[in-house]
């Protein structure tokens, strides 16, 4: 008896960590210092900081695997894990510097897997950041054939002077919000059980989708906002807050950028909510409050800006094909969100 008869291929292993190399590769930074297979990755600082702060984040990409599982698709979920990360980092005012993954599964697939990678190098290339190393589990027995679980983790720099934590806001400052590009990589197991409980095929066109197919919706990946945010704040525009809408939507994420003493009162008729949340609200009858709570009601991310750069703002993303536009302002208060139908 051996390792292969207890269900772990460890040369199979080794030739998915051949096929992925060029993936990998395609990623890194002039700070990479070795390529893959170490013990660790490597990654000498950026010049030019007096006062670096590294910026740290993990996340998963949670359910919405399930879907990529049902309909055996996995390019799209490797940028989603990317994004999670990414995004989150970016609240501080950081650029990302370099990513890892875990790879959980019940048994490698290759073919499987190496798309999964694909999504994860396209991802760490849309946010200007290496893929610096990994971690793939064969776990015989602890998942399905055919499942896997995902896990990233994200290091980013700031100069500590530009560093974003709540102190720069101000009552009166503007909410412009970024557009989502769908349901993102939260509140999947609710839309799941909608599916599920109405009983539709995952190849089902309802009307209010405009044409897609149920899975093409759901499986649009995260949008990633990392390079036109860092170049609307090296443009110098005022930004003073940053926060990535994800699980508990805008009540949750919202107000964990604002300063003491303050609150943000939202205009829930600024902006049109996207038809997918429609379907899911009408085919679910799930509660306004329920939806506001649970989706990003296609808002992705939202900046906090000085009102007399509201303009410029929403010019600079719409000329890199971001939708922005502004929903509320801050007010004093006790970090609430007011507005919603909550």
């Amino acid at each position: 008896m051996d390792y292969r008869d207890a269900g772990v291929d460890v040369e199979a292993g080794r030739g998915f960590v051949n096929q992925i190399r060029n993936l990998v590769h395609s990623t890194f930074r002039p700070e990479v210092i070795g390529g893959l297979g170490g013990f660790g990755g490597c990654f000498q600082l950026p010049g030019g900081f007096k006062e670096p702060v590294l910026v740290s984040g993990t996340d998963g990409v949670g359910t919405k695997l399930k879907i990529a599982h049902i309909l055996n698709r996995h390019d799209t979920v490797g940028i989603d894990l990317v994004a999670m990360c990414v995004n989150d980092v970016l609240t501080s005012g950081a650029e990302p510097l370099f990513f890892l993954d875990y790879v959980a599964t019940g048994k490698l697939d290759k073919e499987q897997l190496t798309d999964v990678v694909a999504g994860i190098a396209s991802g760490c290339k849309q946010a200007g950041c290496a893929l610096l190393g990994g971690e793939t589990a064969e776990m015989p027995g602890f998942y399905q054939v055919g499942e896997y679980d995902l896990a990233g983790f994200c290091v980013g720099i700031v100069e500590k002077s530009q560093m974003l934590n709540g102190s720069q806001v101000k009552v009166g400052d503007v909410a412009i919000a970024l557009a989502s590009t769908g349901v993102h990589s939260n509140g999947f197991s609710l839309v799941r059980k909608i599916v599920n409980d109405g009983n539709f095929a995952w190849s089902d066109t309802p009307e209010l989708l405009s044409g897609e197919t149920i899975s093409e919706t759901f499986l649009k990946p995260t949008r990633i906002y990392v390079k036109p945010v860092l170049t609307a704040l090296k443009a110098g525009l005022s930004i003073h807050g940053m926060a990535h809408i994800t699980g508990g939507g805008l009540p949750e994420n919202l107000p964990r950028c604002l300063g003491e003493g303050q609150a943000i009162k939202i205009d829930n008729s600024s902006w049109n909510v996207p038809p997918v949340f429609q379907w899911l609200a009408e085919v679910g009858e799930v509660s306004p409050q329920a939806m506001y709570n649970t989706f990003n009601m296609g808002i992705g991310f939202v900046l906090l800006v000085s009102p007399d750069e509201v303009e410029q703002t929403i010019s600079h993303f719409h000329s890199n094909e971001i939708p922005a536009f502004a929903i509320g302002e801050v007010i004093t208060g006790s970090g609430e969100l007011v507005g919603l139908p909550l």
